[in-house]
């Protein structure tokens, strides 16, 4: 039997079929046909955006949703990433004249950032190491002879005698073998397919391993679950990973990922070793044991952790992203006057009224819960705002601190009045945030902070969206370890959602303001300001195409923003998601019908009356023409569901009202990977786990809620020294 070709150059481990053709290969990982890939590649480098692909050239994508075109974005700035990390290699190994033919093909084929990286490691420039100091001694023809294992007679120790040179460092036989051992035991670990084969059994057997640290497996946290825990790295659930690496983040765990050592270097074994035997058999059985031993467990180790926490980041992103997608499109109370409650105890709950747009009429404080308890002053308070404002429709209270305590002495109020208006318990997470940002400043210089809560706590009653785009996402508390992940790849899927969800409802020109207009697509936060400038400055807009007159928006911006601003002005399709580019089509259609098109528009009758394949040409097709005849049906339609009010137990205020077995109504507030958090009213959300969930099996929660779902639970457990609830929809 030959010897095993066993060289740095690892020609073999390259992908077989690889192209540079990266629309076949982005088809097959996003699943969508090549033609779709081709065109949204197009679009995308002809400065269109997701939202507008989506939308308006659905004949050009075959109707492709905006999650698949984000992936097939991704993807391709992944692959044009690693197209220049190649040219970049293939220079630099061109450069040290050591770029064979075979190299340059294995380079250009690598599907995968490892296996590039795997090709360039002997090229890179590198630390003085063991090998480098044996090289200089002179060794490399000693381990060139040790490596390549043709030698069957005679001994090891006659032919290092050769190299033994007390002037060049090498007092004793035994130092020449070590140095050419070292030589050996890093060629092997620069080895593409021994890197290959190592990374493949650590992630198909390795074990993520964690215990706690040096003099805290005695003290209690909330890391105790993994004071001596093992998992497997290839099924280990993402939320277990980000608890480990905090917990090791935070001294109170260590963690390591391996696979079995002996199995480890046993496949290096069979990789290296000449199975015909010579008399550097055991030497380079050293040399190979060392290499894992010394340096590619470690390196393949901290390269699989890397990648790991990658994949945990991706999918706890995947989760915060879906959370922030539901809360965005929670159902809005809609465009009418409401008072706003931020709960306090000592400094009082701060009042806001606001206006059917959000506009702040009023405000005030009153003292409802303890110290003072002031409940006849707070009704007093409320009949006079109630007599200033009838058209109050809710009133909005916020579920922080109090907040239940304040939210029960309001309804009580309510009731007792008859009022018609509606009682409201609405999330206040962020509030804080936005009351101190730069963007609360500037919409209301002179207010307090508090004041400045209550009204974002009103307004994200009224208008979920327009409001939450206000505040950082990962303020909102819809995340699972969101200050654990990686923090560029987070920023980018959650103003991905915002985006998406933006467009998706559409904003409303003479209102929005220029955190929500800048979530539009085409428009950059400048554009925004410029916009609401030439609202103020002009009174407002009357038709989509006076958007043309705002400085710096060009005809390019405009197209990929118009569909998606709403003006109630001179053109009756200016407040529908009709294009303008669409406008004469529309108007060649009613002029068909015989009516005009002020009466065409909500007529569904008429409308269904349309034989839309009569207008489709080499332009606009059946996707597009069913979109448009769906707005001109219910113009400006909003995808949102309708608003409900989640009624609370009365009496139960605090974690310590609960009792096990209590049957309870809530809100779904978040969605992980292992349950769901659920606001039941007492100001600390429960837990479901996921195993709790449903009568049937479920890996993840979101396959049956949806973040603002209202649930009844039953309450299983209170942990009253962590402060935790465990909860079962299962079971209430």
């Amino acid at each position: 039997m030959p010897a095993p070709e066993f060289s740095a150059s690892p020609a073999s481990t390259c992908s077989a079929g690889a192209t540079a053709d990266l629309v076949p290969r982005i088809a097959r990982e996003v699943k969508i046909p090549p033609a779709a890939v081709a065109a949204i590649i197009r679009l995308l480098d002809e400065g269109c955006t997701v939202p507008f692909i989506a939308r308006y050239r659905k004949e050009a994508t075959g109707g492709t949703d905006d999650a698949a075109i984000v992936r097939t974005q991704e993807r391709l700035e992944f692959h044009r990433e690693l197209l220049d990390r190649k040219q970049t290699i293939l220079e630099t190994i061109a450069g040290q004249g050591a770029l064979t033919p075979e190299l340059r093909s294995a380079i250009e084929t690598a599907a995968t950032r490892a296996e590039l990286e795997d090709l360039y490691l002997p090229y890179r420039p590198k630390r003085r190491t063991r090998a480098t100091i044996a090289r200089e001694k002179g060794l490399q023809p000693l381990a060139d002879r040790m490596i390549a294992q043709r030698d069957r007679h005679g001994t090891i120790e006659d032919l290092a005698q050769a190299f033994v040179d007390v002037g060049n460092g090498v007092a004793t036989v035994e130092e020449a073998l070590q140095g050419a051992r070292d030589i050996v035991a890093e060629r092997v670990t620069e080895t593409a397919i021994c890197r290959a084969r190592i990374r493949d059994l650590t992630w198909r057997t390795g074990l993520l391993h964690a215990q706690a640290a040096r003099g805290k497996a005695d003290i209690k946290s909330n890391f105790s679950d993994y004071y001596d825990y093992h998992g497997p790295v290839a099924r280990i659930p993402s939320h277990r990973v980000l608890a480990i690496f905090r917990g090791e983040k935070e001294g109170f765990l260590s963690a390591r990922i391996q696979p079995d050592p002996d199995e480890a270097m046993e496949v290096l074994r069979k990789l290296v070793l000449d199975p015909r035997g010579s008399i550097w058999t055991d030497e380079v059985r050293r040399a190979t044991d060392d290499a894992y031993g010394r340096l590619l467990s470690l390196q393949i180790s901290t390269e699989v952790r890397v990648e790991l926490k990658a994949r945990a980041d991706r999918e706890a992103i995947e989760v915060f992203a879906r959370g922030l997608r539901d809360l965005l499109m929670a159902p809005p109370f809609g465009g009418r006057p409401v008072l706003a409650v931020d709960p306090g105890h000592r400094t009082g709950c701060k009042v806001a009224v606001l206006g059917a747009t959000g506009q702040l009429l009023d405000h005030g404080v009153v003292y409802p819960t303890e110290p003072k308890r002031d409940v006849k002053g707070t009704e007093a308070a409320l009949d006079r705002w109630f007599a200033r404002f009838p058209d109050l429709a809710a009133v909005a209270v916020g579920n922080g601190t109090g907040g239940r305590e304040t939210f029960d002495v309001i309804r009580a109020f309510l009731d007792d009045r008859r009022h018609l208006a509606t009682a409201v318990l609405v999330s206040e997470s962020g509030a804080s945030v936005y009351s101190a940002s730069a963007v609360g400043r500037e919409e209301f210089p002179d207010l307090d902070v508090t004041v400045r809560g209550s009204v974002s706590i009103g307004r994200r009653l009224q208008d979920p969206l327009a409001e939450l785009v206000k505040i950082d996402p990962k303020s909102i508390g819809v995340g699972q370890y969101q200050h654990d992940v990686d923090p560029t790849l987070l920023k980018q899927k959650l103003h991905d959602v915002v985006v998406s969800c933006v467009n998706r409802v559409g904003v409303d020109l003479a209102t929005a303001s220029p955190s929500l207009l800048r979530c539009v697509s085409g428009l950059t936060g400048r554009m925004a300001k410029e916009i609401v400038a030439w609202r103020e400055a002009n009174g407002g807009f009357r038709n989509r195409t006076q958007l043309l007159d705002v400085p710096g928006l060009g005809k390019k911006t405009f197209e990929q923003a118009a569909g998606f601003l709403r003006i109630k002005g001179d053109h009756p399709l200016d407040d529908s998601a009709v294009h303008p580019e669409r406008y004469a089509l529309v108007e060649r259609i009613a002029r068909d019908l015989g009516r005009p098109l002020q009466e065409l528009i909500g007529d569904r009758a008429a409308v269904d009356t349309v034989e839309l394949s009569r207008y489709v040409d080499d332009t606009i097709g059946l996707l597009t023409l069913t979109d448009i005849a769906r707005e001109l049906e219910k113009p400006g339609r909003d995808p949102r569901a309708a608003f409900e009010v989640v009624e609370y137990q009365e009496g139960i205020n605090r974690i310590e009202d609960l009792r096990p077995d209590l049957v309870l109504n809530g809100t779904v507030t978040n969605i992980t990977s292992f349950g769901a958090f659920v606001d039941i009213g007492v100001h600390q959300d429960g837990l479901v786990h996921v195993s709790r969930i449903s009568q049937r099996f479920i890996r993840d929660p979101a396959e049956v809620l949806h973040v603002g779902q209202t649930v009844k639970v039953r309450v299983v457990e209170i942990d009253m020294e962590r402060r935790r609830i465990s909860l079962s929809i299962r079971d209430a």
